[in-house]
């Protein structure tokens, strides 16, 4: 259909490629919103889940753990275990950004969103 006209029959492609990736990627953003991973710290007792974009939702602490005396302690695992489920969170994306990637045909370690 667009033999004659040269390089813009590739030009029409990429558009349809970049419009499909587009889509893609909006679908993708809804899907991390909804992805939840796990962190954890202190062996278990102190648990906190975020989305895959990094959103804190849940967090448990296991009542054994809460002695005045350990306010610090109580305080570090908390951090630690948001901080675990963070990193997740933010493995988890990259692993559904290279999904995406791959199936458009692009390099799997390019960044994206630009």
């Amino acid at each position: 259909m667009l033999k004659g006209l040269g390089g813009l029959g590739d030009m029409a492609g990429m558009m349809k490629k970049a419009q499909e990736m587009q889509g893609k990627m909006a679908q993708l953003q809804e899907d991390m919103a909804s992805l939840m991973v796990e962190g954890s710290s202190g062996a278990g007792l102190v648990k906190a889940t975020c989305t895959a974009k990094g959103e804190l939702k849940t967090l448990d602490i296991d009542p054994s753990i809460f002695n005045g005396d350990d306010k610090e302690v109580v305080e570090d695992l908390i951090l630690a275990a948001i901080k675990d489920a963070q990193t997740k969170a933010s493995e988890r994306a990259q692993q559904e950004m290279a999904k995406l990637t791959e199936g458009l045909g692009l390099p799997a370690d390019m960044k994206l969103p630009f």
